[in-house]
């Protein structure tokens, strides 16, 4: 198995990927579960106050893209990594089964109106790449038409970027084990059971489909200006500590900075 020379595991632009040799664990030695937790709580105050200049900056976004296969642990992720990031500044979207009113636009048109503006960390949970995997794994479309999306998304992607949205792209590498274990909980634990959707159980009976469908869209948009980083995702504190470093270093490089006041405004009294 493929151990990670850093946190997660980054290809270079048109290097074949292979998730099947990809570690889904993370390293076993060097770091434990409540190390990683003071990491992450340090990383959310250092994000919030690095949000706070963001958005009083109001000059570029951060878009942080969750992908991954059902209960690899994206609402985990969003709901422990941002503990502490004012919701003022970040907008977490959602995306399921398109409406009709989407449908009848390309199918970029409802991702675009949701990108953060300036100002903003925006959270993808799920996202445009659900056009090239279930959208290619249940036959939705013909494939000439999904073939031709990888490119409209790398098109998309770089749009973005020119407009001053940086881009976090992870994918949650979750084991069929761990998947296994994680849906028998939702059955069997009462507080989970309504997180528990038979439909699940067919998505994972198309576990290789999948992994086929997330093979070509991390290899096919993985690109310099928006790469992918696949995540271990097996240990929910790794997957977590992976994401809060990622999202910490490309905000701390992103750099954003408070404006100046308007005019000087030293020596006013406010009465």
């Amino acid at each position: 198995m493929r151990k990670p020379e850093s946190l997660s595991f980054t290809t270079k632009p048109g290097e074949k990927i292979e998730l099947a040799e990809m570690d889904t664990v993370g390293p076993t030695k060097g770091i434990d579960k409540q190390e990683a937790e003071k990491i992450i709580e340090r990383n959310a105050k250092t994000m919030a106050g690095l949000a706070r200049r963001m958005y009083a900056e109001n000059s570029q976004s951060l878009l942080l893209v969750l992908q991954g296969m059902d209960a690899s642990g994206k609402d985990g992720t969003i709901r422990n990594v941002m503990q502490g990031v004012n919701p003022r500044s970040c907008i977490v979207y959602s995306f399921k089964k398109p409406t009709d009113a989407e449908l009848a636009h390309d199918f970029l048109w409802r991702v675009h109106k949701v990108v953060p503006p300036k100002g903003y960390i925006g959270i993808f949970n799920r996202s445009h790449y659900e056009d090239v995997l279930v959208v290619r794994v249940h036959n939705l479309v013909p494939q000439d038409v999904w073939e031709k999306r990888y490119e409209q998304i790398n098109n998309f992607e770089k749009l973005l970027v020119e407009s001053r949205v940086t881009m976090l792209k992870c994918f949650l590498h979750v084991s069929k084990e761990e998947q296994r274990k994680r849906l028998q909980e939702r059955v069997d634990v009462p507080e989970k059971r309504w997180k528990f959707n038979p439909v699940d159980l067919n998505e994972r009976a198309l576990w290789s489909e999948y992994q086929s469908a997330y093979e070509a869209a991390l290899y096919r948009c993985n690109t310099a200006h928006a790469p992918w980083h696949i995540i271990p995702a097996d240990r929910k504190w790794y997957r977590n500590l992976i994401v809060s470093q990622l999202l910490t270093k490309t905000l701390e490089k992103m750099n954003p900075q408070f404006p100046s006041s308007y005019e000087d405004v030293e020596g006013v009294i406010v009465e």
